[in-house]
């Protein structure tokens, strides 16, 4: 039973969420600019401040709770014959087999290990969401880490302006403990989100993945292009218009086809 409550995440996210709030309730018990306005009847920051952090935890639960593109059957196959009779084979390396759920895997996917599931464009597995990050759920994670990094430097901001001196070390460890455990646990949290954010930003901009990034000696379909080539980019503002304004699915196998016809 327990082995199935941890599988599910339920531990991850429940400490998420309290970290999160017993970090917002520090900022707001001590003497912060959040405190000050609030007493002084000013409830403007600290309204849209926690608006801001409800709205992070919101979507830290719709990227961690969302389908991020299972394939959960054989529907690709239809449009894979299809593609054979219109594309020639020999650009084009063929739709395989998943050697763990035996399904016939669409061009960019990938079968996770610790979701049991192939996920259509997949990115990678994130432990701290306890789910993938694939074509479905990828744009949302991304507004998620900026959300988040807004209100994490926001709180930077806030947990420095509580501070206040004192005689000795130890009696200003007293009076800021609290405050300078916060401020580290956001300064870190904020270190790990800006990279994690620039790194998928430059991802994105490329129309490339985590996974082909690190992996593309072992992918097929990338093995004959140089490191510096990617059969999907097409240019960096259509890469980002792409990604952050279509919601349609796309056939890769289709846009892989221009771009090795092009390549050639």
């Amino acid at each position: 039973m327990f082995k199935n409550v941890f599988r599910s995440g339920f531990l991850i996210r429940t400490a998420h969420v309290l970290l999160t709030w017993f970090i917002t309730l520090i900022l707001f018990l001590h003497d912060t600019d959040l405190r000050r306005q609030r007493e002084n009847g000013e409830l403007m920051q600290p309204v849209v401040f926690s608006l801001l952090v409800l709205l992070s935890v919101m979507l830290y639960f719709t990227v961690s709770l969302m389908d991020p593109g299972f394939v959960l059957s054989d529907s690709i196959k239809g449009s894979g014959e299809e593609l054979e009779e219109m594309i020639p084979q020999n650009p084009v390396p063929r739709l395989r087999r998943c050697g763990y759920c035996l399904l016939q895997q669409p061009m960019r996917a990938k079968h996770c290990q610790a979701c049991k599931h192939c996920v259509r464009r997949f990115d990678h597995h994130c432990p701290w969401i306890e789910n993938c990050v694939g074509e479905r759920n990828h744009r949302c994670f991304i507004i998620y880490l900026a959300v988040q990094l807004l209100a994490l430097l926001w709180a930077m901001q806030i947990a420095w302006s509580g501070f206040h001196s004192s005689g000795t070390w130890k009696l200003w460890l007293i009076v800021n403990g609290f405050l300078l455990a916060a401020l580290c646990v956001v300064g870190v949290m904020s270190l790990v989100v800006v990279l994690l954010l620039g790194c998928h930003l430059y991802l994105i901009s490329m129309n490339s993945t985590t996974w082909e990034f690190m992996s593309r000696h072992r992918i097929t379909y990338l093995k004959s292009y140089s490191d510096e080539e990617n059969p999907f980019d097409r240019g960096i503002l259509c890469n980002l218009w792409d990604f952050f304004c279509m919601c349609r699915t796309v056939v890769w196998e289709q846009v892989y086809y221009r771009g090795s016809h092009n390549h050639v």
